[in-house]
């Protein structure tokens, strides 16, 4: 078959990697880049450092309103899909550029794969969330990494189609696991294993709200260990914008985006990740690493029920109270089973599932 691979954002580049190793076994693949990460450190160096093959195309999209981002991916799409006429588009997690390479492909009735479907926050305020119903509506197959994402989808009348893999961030991230413990990181940051927080900031609901993003940074700023904040440009901005950066972040060492090794380093050596990213969630439960999430709900219901995630939201008190609550517990029990760990995300097989199963779609 031929197909057409659409990522945009970070998180898509981690996914993308094992599944494009493992379709180009079989298929031949033309890989699209929207351009929605454009930032050396957010783009151009996951490509590099993870083993992926060279966009076929850069659509060189930009950041944009949701609406204006999305219609402008969309056309650009289009215009691919009409060049090269494959048999199937894959598309990636919740971001817009899923959406805008689901819609291109609906419209021009090419079948759609989506990866890392059925999950849901049940909060349609996020964009995150109508992208994920949308997509998941337009898909004709469906590749969810939890069982709570089968029983979403059948909950919605979807049922055909579905197939529960695995999640391919863990593929990446056993795959990239050893390359990351070579990492250097913690000597160029001068930091110590366990003795330092790593946080992630960059949904609109916090970022854009100036209440929120104070009561963030003061949380940070009060916690007993430094915390480590790579942040995302759009985060920069506003925090230049609010004039926080000098005076409330005391605790916070500020540095840029970090490549995917350096940052899956830090992550597995932190004493506890405060983040409001799905992903960052998801592979915090993997590494076996408490996780505070800065919002009120979450898509990765698991690590909640396991006990590793606390939804704290924007609030400085809560946030407080979470870190000293679960990181003293772990404390408490280093010699013990700190919590319930389960392979709810799969055993790292999920890339190789995928293609077999488009392997016999197109046979069908």
């Amino acid at each position: 078959m031929k197909i057409v691979s659409i990522v945009g954002a970070r998180p898509q580049f981690i996914k993308c990697a094992p599944v494009s190793r493992a379709l180009r076994k079989d298929h031949q693949e033309i890989l699209v880049h929207t351009g929605q990460h454009y930032d050396e450190n957010m783009s151009g160096i996951f490509f590099e450092e993870l083993s992926i093959p060279t966009p076929d195309y850069h659509l060189g999209i930009g950041s944009g309103s949701h609406g204006a981002q999305t219609g402008r991916m969309l056309a650009a799409i289009e215009e691919v899909l009409l060049k090269e006429t494959p048999d199937m588009v894959i598309i990636y997690g919740d971001t817009n550029s899923t959406l805008a390479g689901a819609l291109a492909a609906a419209k021009l009735h090419i079948r759609i794969a989506h990866v890392e479907a059925g999950l849901r926050s049940f909060d349609r305020s996020m964009p995150e969330e109508i992208n994920r119903v949308l997509t998941d509506h337009a898909s004709d197959l469906l590749f969810v990494p939890t069982e709570n994402g089968v029983a979403n989808l059948a909950r919605e009348g979807i049922e055909k189609g579905v197939h529960r893999v695995g999640d391919v961030m863990v593929d990446a991230l056993l795959f990239n696991r050893e390359l990351a413990a070579r990492s250097d990181i913690l000597d160029r940051l001068d930091l110590k294993t366990g003795a330092y927080y790593l946080a992630t900031v960059h949904r609109p609901s916090n970022t854009d709200d100036e209440k929120n993003l104070r009561s963030i940074m003061a949380a940070f700023a009060a916690l007993d260990l430094p915390v480590i904040f790579p942040a995302h440009p759009r985060t920069r901005k506003f925090l230049e914008q609010y004039g926080i950066a000098g005076d409330t972040i005391t605790n916070v060492r500020l540095i840029e985006p970090l490549p995917y090794l350096d940052m899956l380093a830090l992550l597995g050596q932190a004493a506890a990740v405060l983040t409001d990213s799905g992903g960052v969630q998801k592979e915090a439960y993997i590494l076996q690493v408490p996780c505070i999430t800065l919002r009120e709900n979450t898509e990765w219901v698991e690590t909640v029920e396991d006990g590793w995630n606390v939804l704290a939201g924007a609030d400085t008190n809560r946030i407080i109270a979470a870190v000293n609550q679960i990181t003293g517990e772990r404390r408490n029990q280093q010699n013990g089973q700190f919590r319930t760990h389960s392979a709810h995300y799969g055993d790292g097989t999920a890339a190789d599932a995928i293609r077999r199963i488009i392997s016999a779609f197109d046979k069908e």
